[in-house]
């Protein structure tokens, strides 16, 4: 089934006509395990509804490095860029309406449309800024300026997501985040 629809306002309107044939809207339950590190995904993903958590494993315990909100992309870089396994397991928070661009259509046009090929570049370099801002932002902020950050980057998430993985993607405890939260009040 086609999902163009719910993407007008995601994709700029040329682009989003000529991806059309490429994507599909896909929808999910609160839970799903999207993809995976141990095995590669090509595809993006656009979220429509929903919010979703990437994770990696530290220290034997799951440690959330990403949330994404309606607007946001899902994209595994080293699946989407080297077809390997990502370093990332992408899980759903909330049940979800998805809209997924399959890669190897997405390749194809990339060799004769230059419009689709500059879009995916900006959408890479956008993705790459914001993960450069996620590190610089844990190396250089306190916990409180992290969450403040977070908050203010993506209003409302307090209220979608659970603490344990707002304090796992903070570097802290979840009765640091706590403490946090109540001086915030």
């Amino acid at each position: 089934m086609s999902g163009m629809a719910g993407m007008e306002n995601l994709l700029p309107g040329n682009v989003g006509k000529r991806l059309a044939s490429l994507v599909t809207e896909v929808r999910y339950p609160r839970g799903h395990v999207l993809f995976s590190r141990d095995k590669p995904e090509r595809n993006i993903y656009i979220i429509g509804q929903g919010i979703a958590r990437a994770y990696t494993e530290g220290d034997g315990k799951d440690v959330t490095i990403w949330f994404g909100l309606e607007g946001d992309v899902i994209i595994s870089a080293r699946g989407y860029v080297y077809g390997e396994k990502g370093y990332e397991t992408m899980e759903l928070l909330e049940g979800a309406v998805l809209y997924r661009i399959e890669w190897q259509g997405l390749f194809e046009l990339y060799h004769h449309d230059i419009e689709v090929c500059n879009w995916a570049r900006q959408l890479l370099e956008r993705e790459f800024v914001k993960t450069e801002q996620r590190l610089i932002s844990h190396l250089s902020e306190t916990a409180s300026e992290r969450y403040l950050r977070l908050t203010r980057e993506k209003p409302g998430i307090v209220r979608r997501v659970q603490l344990q993985y707002i304090a796992s993607y903070l570097g802290i405890t979840s009765e640091h985040l706590s403490r946090i939260r109540g001086k915030k009040k």
